[in-house]
């Protein structure tokens, strides 16, 4: 799809955008682990590195996955539905998820790895394919902050949309200069409440994480929310329960949550997710006051499907990743006119 650079330069080492002094060492503030960095060291995601008192990406432009996927993939479904979009992926993550699903290139720790693809590359391979837009996703995509601004304000000046599928662990600052660039859609996996992420991700404070999702909506990004629901993990009435508060309290009762099934994956046994959890899950999330709730990677489930929160009509049907059809009008219920929340075509 792209002719991979030929070049006896390291094209993935540039300077990272958002550093400071910190008493002889570097703090990063791309991510909220805002990790000090001592010369000759690494960060804790491996891919920034401090050179003689510079703070350096050294994954710039290393593109580990690139795909035409359908935006219901991501998943968005209050976005574009039925569009597709250019998704590229790179090496890394800033989490410690024994589950990942991605872990053979999020925990992969890649300097110098894969092909390089420059942002002017990417958006045009994306027109070239008739994609609506980009996503960067598969591992975490903060981690590409540099290379993701300036493929966004390209990807926007050809009039296509951007989208981030995050953890949402970035500084504001991040999320800020992403947002000026043109950052339009968020998906944002929550992975539990307070505890569990705190315990299984490597001491994270999910508090900043529904800071950066209020911030990002407070700027007019559209945002979902997904929860790997996970046994023994964050599968308990509780947690589900809280996840789904803070969706409705802190952002919003119609921002639309996915509950999807887990499989096991890297280092976690624990059996997949029944369906019966999920739909619990769901029943949680409506009780909790939420709109949207879908249950995620059981195709053909009726609760994929999107519904009317006031009259409960049928108005996106899908099965797996396809829209089989949609009846929305505007934006709005034909039936009784209720305003759907989301993003539907472009003005």
């Amino acid at each position: 799809m792209i002719e991979p650079m030929k070049s006896t330069e390291n094209p993935f080492v540039r300077r990272a955008l958002l550093q400071e002094a910190a008493g002889g060492k570097v703090r990063c503030k791309t991510c909220e682990r805002q990790c000090e960095i001592a010369p000759g060291g690494l960060g804790w995601c491996k891919t920034r590195k401090n050179q003689d008192g510079i703070l350096m990406t050294l994954t710039y432009g290393a593109v580990s996955s690139l795909a035409v996927n359908p935006v219901e993939k991501k998943p968005f479904y209050h976005f574009y539905p039925g569009s597709s979009n250019l998704t590229a992926g790179s090496w890394s993550c800033n989490f410690a998820c024994p589950w990942c699903q991605n872990w053979d290139i999020s925990k992969t720790i890649a300097p110098n790895r894969g092909n390089f693809v420059s942002p002017e590359q990417f958006v045009d391979v994306a027109v070239r394919e008739k994609c609506s837009g980009i996503s960067i996703s598969f591992n975490e995509p903060t981690l590409s902050l540099e290379w993701s601004l300036e493929v966004f304000r390209l990807a926007r000046l050809r009039n296509l949309y951007n989208t981030f599928v995050t953890n949402g662990y970035m500084t504001a600052e991040a999320l800020s200069m992403l947002i000026e660039a043109g950052l339009d859609g968020m998906n944002v996996d929550v992975k539990g409440d307070v505890s569990a992420v705190h315990k299984f991700c490597g001491g994270i404070d999910v508090e900043k994480i529904w800071a950066r999702c209020r911030l990002a909506r407070s700027h007019g990004v559209h945002v979902e929310i997904t929860t790997l629901v996970i046994p023994t993990v964050n599968d308990s009435d509780e947690t589900l329960g809280d996840i789904a508060r803070q969706i409705a309290e802190k952002i919003g009762r119609d921002v639309p949550w996915h509950v999807t099934a887990y499989r096991p994956a890297y280092k976690f046994d624990a059996p997949a997710t029944p369906t019966s959890t999920l739909e619990r899950a769901h029943e949680i999330g409506k009780a909790s006051g939420l709109e949207y709730v879908y249950t995620g990677n059981v195709p053909g489930h009726h609760n994929d499907n999107t519904y009317c929160p006031q009259c409960n009509s049928l108005l996106i049907q899908r099965f797996g990743f396809e829209v089989v059809q949609s009846r929305l009008r505007a934006g709005c219920c034909p039936t009784c006119g209720y305003a759907i929340s989301g993003v539907w075509g472009r003005d």
